[in-house]
């Protein structure tokens, strides 16, 4: 009489399960990628852009039919575009933003040139460590040959295609609509005596507090 077989016992590959493990653990420990400058930059940015927009006038104060009269001459006229826009000047750099918006967008290869720009000098210069230094192709860039490349790279692409000549066209737009509204539109109902005379920037106030900002956030990430 035959005996029986002895029972198989289940092979387990501890081998590939602690590779596995092993992999998932690492893959797991490495930290994200924290650019905490760049986010400073950004949060100034949103915040100075928030606080100019509260100073806007109402916009139906803007277009109130009642108020726009012919000039009588030229000399009237840029008072009335003076007085005008150191009142609404929010709201004449928002429709200036506006058409330059709209004109980005309406050629979108000249806004896919310009955000490359920017994201060349955000991330290659202003948000870069400078050790290690900028490689690519195989070769080594140093700080001042970074800045060289994107000095050149910015002549090039505002001035040899076509974001120089959208850029140029969309102001223009945007400025003879801001100086027809400002000549038409009379400025005698104006509470001009609100105006301090530390307001006077206005809007324009977050461009030397953002670029200043920009340089104190991109000096310790370039130390």
């Amino acid at each position: 009489m035959a005996s029986p077989s002895p029972p198989v016992l289940p092979i387990v590959n501890s081998q590939t399960t602690t590779t596995t493990t092993t992999g998932g653990a690492a893959a797991e420990s490495q930290p994200p990628i924290a650019t905490p400058a760049f986010r400073a930059f950004i949060t100034h940015i949103t915040e100075t852009v928030r606080n100019g927009l509260s100073q806007r006038r109402p916009w139906s104060e803007l277009v109130d039919r009642s108020a726009f009269s012919k000039p009588e001459s030229l000399s009237e006229a840029t008072l009335r575009v003076r007085k005008n826009y150191s009142y609404f000047r929010v709201n004449y750099l928002s429709l200036l933003a506006v058409v330059l918006a709209f004109s980005l967008l309406t050629n979108p290869l000249s806004l896919i040139f310009l955000l490359g720009l920017l994201a060349a000098w955000l991330f290659l210069y202003l948000f870069r460590p400078s050790d290690p230094p900028l490689v690519l192709f195989g070769r080594t860039f140093s700080e001042r040959e970074t800045l060289g490349i994107l000095i050149l790279s910015s002549v090039v692409v505002i001035f040899l295609t076509s974001v120089g000549s959208v850029l140029i066209s969309a102001l223009m737009v945007g400025l003879a609509i801001v100086c027809a509204h400002g000549a038409f539109r009379v400025p005698e109902d104006l509470f001009l005596d609100e105006q301090e005379p530390t307001a006077a920037t206005g809007f324009l106030s977050f461009l030397g507090g953002a670029a200043s900002n920009a340089a104190t956030s991109a000096v310790p990430a370039r130390a």
